[in-house]
C-alpha cells in the first residue's frame, strides 16, 4: 500500500527541479532485495536571476532484486522570486543499474525537465554507460561515471533554437560516514558536447544528512552550476542552498 501512495504522488506531481540532477541523491544503500526510498520537505535560499525564497519536495523510490537496481525520482519545487508571484519547476529521472562486477555496474537513464526561471521550456535526455566503484571501504565510497547521453532542450528566451546534441556527462562522487549518525555526500559532473567542448556544464551537490531518529534525518544541501551557455539573460552560474527533513522507508 505505502508503495501504491508513494507511486501516486510521483505521477500526480510530474514537473523539474534543478538544472543537472545528481544520480547519486537517488541511491539508498540497502543489501536486501525489494523496494525501499525516501520522500523529503526542504526550504532554500537561492539566486541566479533574482534572490528567492524556494520550497521543494522530493520523492525516491528503488526495486533492488539480485544484479539489478531500477530508480525513480520526481522532484518539484515553487520559488517565490522577490516577493512576487511563485514560479515553478520539476525533474522525473527513471535509471537501470544493471550490477556485472562487484565494482562495475552499467547504467541506462532517460529524464525530462523544465524550469521556468531559467527559462527551460523542456530538456530531455537519454543516456547510458559504465559506473565504477574505486574503493572498497564501508566508511568511505568513492564512484566514477563515464556516459553518453543525448539531449534534446528547448529554451522560452525568444532567440535560441530549439538544440539536440549529444554530450558526455561524466561524474566523480563520494560518500563519507564519519560517524554513525553523519552522512556526507558529493558529487561533481561535467557535460561537454561532443562536436563543441567549448559549450559545457559543470555542477556541484554537495549534501550532510544527520540521523535524528528512526527513518527521519535531517539534510543540508548545496548546489552550485555553470552553464556555459544559458538561456539569453540567464547568468552562467547558479547556486542554491537548501535545508529540510528526510523520511526513509524499506
Amino acid at each position: 500500500m505505502k508503495f501504491i501512495f508513494v507511486l501516486f504522488l510521483i505521477f500526480a506531481s510530474f514537473t523539474a527541479k534543478s538544472q543537472i540532477l545528481n544520480a547519486e541523491s537517488l541511491r539508498k544503500v540497502t543489501d536486501t532485495s525489494g523496494f525501499s526510498g525516501s520522500s523529503s520537505l526542504n526550504f532554500s535560499l537561492k539566486r541566479d536571476v533574482n534572490n528567492y525564497f524556494s520550497f521543494s519536495s522530493s520523492i525516491h523510490i528503488q526495486y533492488k532484486m539480485n544484479k539489478h537496481l531500477v530508480l525513480l525520482k520526481n522532484d518539484i519545487e515553487l520559488k517565490n522570486i522577490e516577493g512576487n508571484k511563485f514560479e515553478n519547476a520539476g525533474i522525473t529521472h527513471l535509471r537501470y543499474n544493471y550490477k556485472f562486477h562487484h565494482r562495475i555496474a552499467w547504467e541506462v537513464f532517460v529524464q525530462a525537465q523544465y524550469n521556468k526561471v531559467s527559462k527551460i521550456d523542456f530538456r530531455g535526455i537519454l543516456g547510458t554507460g559504465p559506473r565504477f566503484k574505486l574503493t572498497t571501504s564501508e566508511n568511505y565510497k568513492f564512484y566514477l561515471g563515464t556516459h553518453i547521453m543525448y539531449e534534446q532542450e528547448e529554451l522560452s528566451d525568444g532567440f535560441t533554437p530549439i538544440q539536440r546534441d549529444f554530450r558526455s556527462t561524466s561524474y566523480l562522487s563520494f560518500s563519507l560516514y564519519p560517524t554513525k549518525t553523519v552522512s556526507i555526500i558529493s558529487t561533481t559532473y561535467y557535460q561537454p558536447k561532443l562536436k563543441n567542448f567549448g559549450d559545457y556544464r559543470v555542477s556541484n551537490q554537495s549534501s550532510l544528512l544527520i540521523d535524528l531518529f528512526k527513518n527521519f534525518s535531517f539534510k543540508t544541501t548545496y548546489t552550485f552550476i555553470y552553464d556555459e551557455t544559458p538561456a539569453i539573460g540567464i547568468p552562467n552560474s547558479q547556486y542554491n542552498l537548501e535545508s529540510g527533513f528526510v523520511y526513509s522507508f524499506d
